[in-house]
């Protein structure tokens, strides 16, 4: 049996989870094929049996169905051309390998750039190919190409939708004018001219909203109904009939049609707008991608045959040996082999403590190189980087991620073709049987129906109360990245909580200080203010809070993973561990009980001595937000399971759990198992919603149903989530809920609303009791009354 190959592709041209879910499930009836289809992401993943089936038929099913594959596109830098003919001679090989689309090769810039399909052909494929030909390529950095790409298309669908409304706004102007009751607007009399009208509408019906059209056929083709369809159906309904009504009044100075063009032009508006914010969505999540790249070090400096040498990072093998200097970020994941130092790990790890490596230790592959000079043999390169592995967990979690299917979607599935029908057989009634032959009578019935029927409060339903629901919730400094995120959250019944710049502040702070000696915390505050180290930090900011004068000291030496050594107003000072004082024969054992009592609490404890005497003792912590304990209090009233994971170690970890009120408790759990944590519990059925600050978090933040991110963390968390809690108020998590149950419940609210003026309007306009533009007036209506349901979620209170 073929072993299953497995291949991302991007797709385009999708609009809605009907779409994605079409692609899937004809992909999915091919004989060997599995794909899981992403709308957010725009991709499919697809694992094939290459005996059964080849990549470029499942690209052409998917071409088929009316969507695109998009291709890679890389550019090379080419070596040894010295002539036309040389690139002549490339251009023309690669354009004969398989699965390349198209490719330009550039004399002048020495480079190439190839257009290809991803799973046919590769890059290495390409480069092999160049070299076969007599020269020498590589990959330039193209890092920033997706980026582009998205920026371009995000600026085209602006373009738009700036055009839409400057056209729509004099539509909407005279259907302010006309409401029921009385605005006190002077219309002009060119914005009632019919043909005017005609004007501004058609280019927004065609032009700007020409891709609902194109999106209806390719569904109905498929034998499906989407979003499309319902917007083309309502839009087409008023533009058409509008149309009919000018027409009809030409050479009828009696005759006042009823025209509802801005009907059709300001829907196909308020949709662009979604799919405009839609769009800022998605092209965060690149970007999360693109900022977990750019924390790899460009290169490395190795030793070789006895030199040291600069080399990119991607020539550093398994073995080699590398020199780390201080502030310098270390390369790959690692051993030491020399030398001692503080490692910030805080970008990987989330913990804000440095923490101390000798001789012996494992180092990790970005962090960064506090104060000492470390050789580290490689042992994970490339692909096998912490980094390059939480990179790959955030783009699996991503890509498994299944659409949500809109309420509105499904309903439309049922709804649409029974009024489409409905429509169809009345007009052929009519027209046949009951005024036989009066084209215009039987039309007018047919439209009627179509109008009553017009999905436009179906429409603005969701995105509404979307719309709305996520203002209210920006108020209250609760930013959800897309709509699909604020329908998700009401279901979530279990949290994780991090630990480190989540529960607690991220920051240590002193805690406890007992003074054994007058003066102590003036001699250690001086002695630390010259240590960038964050518990130094932590002391220093401690004595200043009580307006200690804290001096600089005359002599200042840090002792790498022990503590520091000062000279204070001619007093030698140590601040640091028990081996420190040991080391120089300072007794400590009169207070270990206290010592051991402070770190049973999860604290670091630190020992202060002022000329080879102890005097007193210093104990730093990360502590809890205020907010921690209230938002935990409140999430367990709501009847949700609270857990928290964090690298530190069992004794820490169940302190600070205790002391915030959370029972269950992951410790000591490496960055990349966050995400195992999340999965197991979606196992177990609960609806996780993952809470996090650093970049460590990311992939759990990507893997849980609802990943939100700590306003004050790492951008890359910020962008891998779901929902940031600005300022990071834990008391944002139960409202982030709650605003999420409320927007649901208005959206269903919407949804009757919505059908019922549709259940009881078609019925009567079938009977042709109902003139056109009473039924237009109907469907306002229903529009009415849903915008202003959805504004009632402006007054709720979180």
């Amino acid at each position: 049996m073929s072993e299953q190959k497995l291949v991302t592709l991007n797709i385009t041209g999708m609009t809605c989870a009907a779409c994605s879910a079409r692609i899937e499930k004809v992909l999915n009836k091919m004989d060997g094929v599995e794909a899981t289809v992403n709308l957010a992401m725009e991709k499919a993943t697809i694992h094939y049996n290459p005996s059964k089936q080849n990549l470029l038929d499942i690209q052409r099913k998917i071409e088929q169905l009316g969507y695109g594959v998009e291709s890679e596109k890389v550019t090379l830098d080419i070596e040894g051309m010295t002539c036309a003919a040389c690139s002549a001679r490339i251009e023309k090989g690669l354009k004969r390998t398989e699965g390349v689309v198209n490719a330009t090769v550039n004399l002048a810039t020495n480079s190439a750039v190839v257009e290809y399909r991803e799973g046919v052909v590769s890059v290495e494929d390409l480069l092999e190919k160049i070299k076969k030909l007599g020269y020498k390529g590589q990959v330039r950095d193209e890092t920033t190409h997706q980026s582009d790409r998205k920026k371009e298309q995000l600026h085209h669908k602006r373009r738009k939708l700036i055009v839409s409304i400057l056209l729509s706004l004099p539509l909407l102007y005279t259907m302010i004018a006309h409401l029921p009751f009385e605005t006190g607007l002077a219309v002009p009399d060119l914005f009632m001219n019919p043909w005017f009208q005609l004007l501004l509408a058609t280019p927004v019906q065609f032009y700007i909203g020409g891709s609902f059209y194109t999106g209806a056929y390719r569904a109905l083709r498929n034998k499906s109904a989407n979003m499309d369809v319902l917007v083309a159906l309502g839009t087409s309904a008023a533009y058409f009939y509008s149309l009919y009504e000018a027409i009809k009044s030409i050479g009828r100075s009696d005759h006042m049609p009823h025209l509802y063009f801005e009907t059709s032009a300001i829907l196909i508006t308020l949709v662009l707008v979604g799919k405009y914010f839609e769009a800022i969505a998605k092209g965060r999540t690149t970007e999360a991608i693109s900022k977990l790249l750019s924390l790899q070090a460009k290169d490395a400096l190795v030793i070789r045959d006895g030199k040291e040498e600069w080399i990119p990072l991607e020539q550093v093998k398994v073995g080699d040996e590398i020199i780390v200097k201080p502030g310098e970020k270390i390369p790959v994941d690692g051993t030491v082999i020399s030398g001692m130092s503080s490692v910030d790990e805080s970008m990987i790890t989330g913990e804000s403590i440095p923490v101390e490596k000798k001789v012996g230790d494992a180092v990790i592959g970005s962090t960064i190189n506090t104060n000492g000079l470390l050789t580290i043999r490689a042992e994970k390169v490339g692909k096998d980087t912490a980094l390059a592995n939480i990179i790959k967990i955030v783009e699996e979690a991503q890509g498994s991620k299944a659409p949500i299917q809109r309420m509105a979607d499904v309903i439309s599935g049922i709804f649409v073709p029974i009024v489409v029908g409905v429509a169809i057989v009345m007009f052929a009634v009519w027209y046949l049987f009951i005024t036989p032959y009066d084209m215009a009578r039987a039309l007018e019935v047919a439209i009627s129906i179509l109008v009553i029927a017009c999905p436009c409060a179906l429409g603005l339903a969701t995105p509404t109360s979307i719309m709305v629901g996520s203002g209210k919730g920006a108020e209250n400094g609760i930013l959800f990245k897309g709509g699909e995120h604020l329908e998700e959250t009401h279901k979530i019944n279990a949290v994780l909580l991090d630990k480190t710049g989540t529960v607690t502040k991220g920051k240590p702070e002193v805690t406890d200080c007992i003074e054994l000696k007058t003066g102590m915390l003036y001699y250690a505050a001086s002695a630390e203010s010259a240590s960038e180290h964050p518990l130094a930090q932590a002391i220093v900011e401690f004595g200043k809070a009580r307006s200690i004068n804290i001096q600089k000291p005359e002599h200042f030496k840090a002792v790498t993973g022990h503590g520091i050594e000062a000279k204070v107003d001619g007093k030698h000072i140590l601040v640091g561990t028990r081996k420190l004082m040991k080391e120089r024969s300072i007794a400590t054992s009169a207070h270990e009980e206290k010592m051991v009592k402070l770190e049973s609490e999860g604290k670091t404890a630190m020992l202060v001595a002022i000329d080879g005497e102890l005097s007193g003792i210093i104990a730093v912590a990360d502590t809890i937000k205020e907010s921690s304990k209230k938002a935990i209090q409140t999430l367990k009233e709501m009847g949700i399971n609270i857990f928290m994971a964090t690298g530190d170690n069992k004794r820490t970890a169940e302190t600070v759990a205790k002391e915030a009120g959370i029972g269950q408790v992951y410790a000591e759990v490496l960055p990349e198992e966050k995400a195992k944590i999340v999965e197991d519990l979606q196992k177990q059925g609960y609806r996780v919603a993952m809470v996090g600050d650093g970049m460590n978090d990311a992939p759990a933040l990507a893997v849980a149903d609802i990943g939100m991110a700590i306003g004050t963390g790492t951008d890359v968390a910020i962008e891998t989530a779901d929902v940031t809690l600005v300022g990071g108020d834990l008391t944002h998590i139960p409202k982030a809920i709650s605003l999420s149950q409320k927007t649901m419940k208005n959206i269903r609210q919407n949804l009757f609303w919505a059908l019922f003026y549709n259940s009881i309007g078609i019925p009567v306009a079938a009977l042709g009791l109902l003139e056109p533009w009473i039924a237009g007036a109907a469907m306002a209506l229903s529009s009415v009354s849903v915008v202003t349901n959805a504004l009632r979620l402006k007054r709720i209170k979180l």
